[in-house]
C-alpha cells in the first residue's frame, strides 16, 4: 500500500514545502484521494451495496457482525485480518479492527479491482500535483 508522508512529498517534488504546510497538504491529499476513490468505486454499484458499505464504514456493529457471519465466518484466521491487526496494533476483539477488516473484505468481494482503482486514482492525483507543483510552491513565474 502507499503512505502519505515525507517520502510521498519528495516523490512529487514537494519536499521543499514549508514544514508547517506539509501536514495540512497531506491531509488534503488524503481527503481528495478518499473522495475520488469512493466516487470511482461506487460507479455501477446498487443502492443496496452502497448502503451496506456505508453501514460498515460507519461502524454499525450489527451490520458488520451479520456481514462477517455470512461472508467471512472464520475471519480471525484470515491472513488479511492478522495483517490489519498487526498494522493497527488493535486488540483482536476491538470493534474498530473488525470494522476495518470488514471494509477491506467487503471491497474484495464487491469490487475486487479496488486496489487497482486506488493505484490509478493516486497516479492521476500525483500527476495533477506534479503539473501544478510550481503554483503550489509559489514559484510559478508564468502567473506574474
Amino acid at each position: 500500500m502507499f503512505k502519505l508522508d515525507d517520502e510521498f512529498l519528495e516523490s512529487i517534488g514537494l519536499n521543499d514545502l514549508p514544514e508547517e504546510q506539509k501536514k495540512a497538504f497531506l491531509q488534503h491529499i488524503y481527503d481528495e484521494l478518499e473522495l475520488r476513490v469512493g466516487t470511482k468505486l461506487s460507479d455501477g454499484m446498487s443502492d443496496a451495496q452502497l448502503e451496506e458499505f456505508e453501514s460498515i464504514i460507519d461502524r454499525k456493529d450489527d451490520i458488520i457482525t451479520a456481514w462477517l457471519a455470512q461472508q467471512a465466518p472464520n475471519y480471525y484466521n484470515d491472513e488479511a485480518f492478522t495483517r490489519i491487526q498487526q498494522a493497527t496494533g488493535l486488540d483482536v476483539n476491538d470493534p474498530a479492527l473488525r470494522s476495518e477488516y470488514a471494509a477491506t473484505k467487503w471491497l474484495e468481494v464487491n469490487r475486487p479491482d479496488y486496489r487497482d482503482v486506488v493505484a490509478s486514482v493516486l497516479d492521476d492525483l500525483k500527476n495533477e500535483i506534479i503539473s501544478n507543483r510550481d503554483k503550489i510552491l509559489g514559484t510559478d513565474q508564468s502567473a506574474a
